[in-house]
């Protein structure tokens, strides 16, 4: 199993990005799918869910309404849009899939 984020970076407070996961390894189409995140000093964070068919997503909290995710069947591939960043979205971002994540990939929102 391989989970592979990529899409972060440097952002300014009110950007946006977009975070990939491609994995592989299982059966992705039938998996549901999940972001978290970790803040320096901080424990890891839930961020979002998607059923393996993308009929149902759900939010934490802190990013509902600014977050989207998203999936495509055909590439094995998980997305985050990410919109109106804000200093505290500055972590690191993990694909998960049954107590496996991925090498993650830095967000950090500055100006």
């Amino acid at each position: 199993v391989q989970l592979v984020e990529s899409g972060g970076g440097l952002v300014q407070p009110g950007g946006s990005l977009r975070l990939s996961c491609a994995a592989s390894g299982f059966t992705f189409s039938s998996s549901t799918m999940n972001w978290y995140r970790q803040a320096p000093g901080k424990e890891r964070e839930w961020v979002a869910i998607i059923t393996s068919d993308g009929g149902i997503t759900n939010y934490a909290n802190s990013v509902k309404g600014r977050f989207t995710i998203s999936r495509d069947n055909a590439k094995n591939t998980v997305y985050l849009q990410m919109n109106n960043l804000k200093a505290e979205d500055t972590a690191v971002y993990y694909c998960y899939w049954r107590r496996i994540l991925g090498q993650g990939t830095q967000v950090t929102v500055s100006s």
